[in-house]
Order: structure tokens, then sequence, then C-alpha cells
């Protein structure tokens, strides 16, 4: 399978100022894959070291911070020579091994023309705590769910991708082209983006398979939630983590203390949800109170939703089983549409760079779904789940926030269109929207 996140590691290694580099993601979302398949097909050797299989090489760190030394000790076990610039270093399950991490430091400030790169579980939980981690010695690169422009490119649908990846104008999409790419689409919402689900759709065409996998991922990370170093915490994190459908059923997605325990406040379970936040799990958006630049200096840090990291998982935690999405009118609706917000916010966080967040009226009446800060613009963000694309609080967010907004979008069945300063994007072209949101801008004159 080819993931988008190959061309960033490309990148990197050409670059004159590359430091040793951290990819960062949730479990089983492919990093070490990614890892051991770009140093196959970039460079003359890998030299994998996984420190969870074995912790006896953790010794080599623990005694010296000179790489030559590192380096010469392991090359004795895995046999043959690293070299500078032809062969991929890759640390594996590093979230441990902190004289590791420390390692990092040296290998950019004394070992430039080594090639270093690392992944791990629940680094986000590592790089959280303070630590003599190496600040500004490291590069690093986040891992995302597959995306459904990477589905549809593992599943051979060139055809449909060529069609989209050519698209430069706001022309409708004919049904030769749009109902495949609902049909796809569809498929995106059972299997989700995480590459073991891909992957045996692809090989197998077997549906059946899917829940078990869901289910089997979801154990690991409930055994990961394990890890939090207060035994205590671990029942709130269950708790959080299996109150997610009830919390995005709702009509108001904000997330409540209430339904994750009867009574529950929320400086009891505060450091729960920052450990599940900072493992990725789950993706926070918090609410502003003024859609305006820049949106962290609006954010009301006590109001915010929760959403988990891929749709799947989402739907496997509802424990909705695949046939409940083969009636067309339940495709993009179930939940209030919590799984096209997912969708949505899984695609647009692999797409920009900056975290999304969302806008309520103060009288609660309207909401926007979330909001883009780009290029020095706020973009509010309308998703619906069908094709009625009514959008009351789009108009709202104008009126009664008094900013202006040259753009706003949303998502929907509908087919394409530029409307005045509304563009809508069908739910298929998520993975698109920077490229549209461009056009539209220059389309509206906006620089």
């Amino acid at each position: 399978m080819e993931r988008n996140a190959m061309e960033s590691l490309i990148a990197w290694k050409q670059s004159p100022y590359r430091k040793p580099i951290i990819l960062q993601g949730i479990r089983q979302v492919g990093k070490t894959w990614l890892l051991k398949e770009f140093g196959r097909t970039h460079y003359e050797r890998v030299a994998y070291f996984n420190f969870d299989e074995h912790p006896e090489y953790l010794q080599f760190f623990a005694t010296t911070k000179d790489i030559t030394r590192i380096l010469d000790n392991l090359q004795f076990v895995i046999g043959f020579p690293i070299t500078k610039e032809t062969t991929l270093i890759i640390f594996d399950e590093i979230q441990d091994a902190p004289n590791v991490l420390n390692s990092l430091k040296y290998f950019h400030e004394n070992g430039k023309d080594y090639h270093v790169a690392c992944a791990g579980s629940l680094l986000g939980v590592t790089l959280a705590k303070p630590s003599s981690f190496p600040v500004g010695q490291v590069d690093f690169l986040r891992i995302y769910p597959m995306t459904f422009t990477e589905m549809l490119r593992a599943d051979n649908e060139q055809g449909l991708l060529g069609y989209l990846d050519a698209k430069s104008d706001f022309d409708p999409i004919p049904d030769a082209f749009f109902t495949p790419l609902v049909e796809n689409l569809k498929k995106y919402f059972l299997l989700g983006g995480l590459p073991e689900t891909v992957a045996r759709w692809v090989n197998e065409r077997d549906s059946g398979q899917i829940d078990s996998i869901l289910y089997s991922i979801i154990q690991a990370y409930e055994r990961d939630f394990a890890k939090h170093p207060e035994p205590r915490e671990y029942p709130k994190l269950i708790q959080i983590w299996h109150s997610l459908p009830s919390q995005l059923a709702k009509e108001n997605k904000k997330f409540f203390y209430q339904l994750v325990r009867q009574g529950a406040r929320a400086r009891e379970y505060e450091d729960a949800l920052q450990w599940l936040v900072s493992s990725e799990v789950v993706s926070k958006v918090p609410c502003c109170t003024k859609p305006a630049l820049p949106l962290y200096a609006h954010e009301d840090l006590s109001t915010f939703k929760l959403y988990p990291a891929d749709v799947a998982l989402l739907r496997r935690l509802a424990q909705l089983d695949n046939s409940a999405f083969l009636h067309p009118s339940r495709l993009f609706t179930e939940f209030k549409g919590a799984f096209t917000e997912t969708y949505i916010l899984q695609s647009l966080s692999a797409s920009f760079p900056v975290p999304l967040r969302y806008w309520t009226s103060s009288d609660n009446r309207y909401e926007v779904d979330f909001l883009l800060q780009y290029k020095n613009l706020i973009i509010p963000i309308e998703v619906k789940a069908e094709t009625n694309i009514s959008s009351p609080s789009l108009k709202a967010i104008k009126r009664l926030s008094g900013e202006d907004f040259p753009l706003r979008v949303r998502y929907s069945l509908q087919n394409l269109k530029l409307n005045g300063d509304v563009l809508n994007i069908p739910l298929f072209m998520a993975d698109w929207s920077e490229r549209l949101i461009n056009l539209a801008l220059e389309h509206i004159g906006v620089q």
C-alpha cells in the first residue's frame, strides 16, 4: 500500500537540515511498516532495532552517549556494518526507552550523516512528560490513519483517483463518477483507515473479518490504558473511551462528564482525559467563543467535543454491525451524523497542520461544526450527512459574530458547487479540500 507520508520521509532524507525523525501516531496506524518500506525502497540496508522485543539492546545506551560506541555494539548484533547515508537506522518501540530518546541529541550533534528514524506506541504520552528529551534536536512526522484517497489507491480505483486529481473547476461531477465515489465512501466508513482492515479487505474481500480486526485493535488500545502510571486512572480511561458513542449521538455533541458516569466532575477525569488525548486515540476539538484570529486565543477550555481517531473505531465502539450501513438512508446519518463528522475531522487533520475548533452562538441555537484557521483566514465548516444542505448556522456565524468570512465550506452528499462565498464539497472529496479551498479563494479574489 502506498502511504502519503512516504513523500514526507523522502523529503526528510534529502534535506540538508535533516535531524533524527520520530514518527507519531496511534497503535496499528502503520508506523513500523512505513519505516521498513521506506528503508527497503530508498536505502541499501535497514538496521532495525525493536526495544520491546529485545530490551537487552537498551544496555548499549545506558552507559555511554558516544554514538560510535553505540553503533559498534548495534552492528555486532545485526551482523552487518551501519554506514552513513546508505543505511536507515530504525529504533522501534522507544516509548519506554529514555536513554534511546536522549541519544538522538548526540546523533544530531555528532552523527549528522547517519539517518535515524524512530517509532513507538503511546509516544504522545511519553513526549508530554518533562524529561531530558532533546528539544529542537529531532524532526517529527505524524502518521494518521489511511485517508479515503489512500484506500482508493490501495483498492486499485485508479480511474476515480485520476478523475479527482485532474479536477480543477467547480463543474458538477458526472453520475458515472459521483455514484461509485459515494459507494467507495460507504466502504471507507465500514473499513476505516487502519492499514490492517484496508489490507484485509483488499486481499480477501471479506467484510466479515473487519469487525474482528477492529475489536482486536480496540482491545490493544484498552490494554495500553493500563500503562497509565496511576492504576486508579484505568477505570476512568475506559469510562471516557466507552462513552464516545453516546457523547456523539447527541444533537449537541459537546462532551458531558455526566455521560461518563453519573455525578462525574471534570476535575476527577481531567488527567485521564488528557492521557487519552496525548495517546492520540481521541481528538479534542475545543469550542471558540469568537471565530477570530488567532483561534487559540478565543478557546473555551471547559467546552469541547471528543472524537475517536478513526471512523471505523467509532462504529465498532458503538457495536454497530456492517449491516447497519447497508440501508441508503442510514449510510451517513447514523448517530446524527457523528460518523460523518468523525470522517471529516480525520481527513482535515491529515491535510492541515493546525488543530480544528468549533463555534456555538451565545444562546446555543447555532453551531458550526469546525473552524479552520488557514492562510490567516478563518473558514467556518459545516458537515451535512445527507443531501439536505440547509445551513442556518453558516449564515448565523456571520450575522452574530460580526466577522467577515471570505469563504465558508459545507461538506455534504450534494455535488461540487461554489455559490457566492459558500463552497459545497462532496464528502468523498474531503481529501482534496486544500486544493478546492485555494481554487475557491482564487475565484472569489482572495489572495
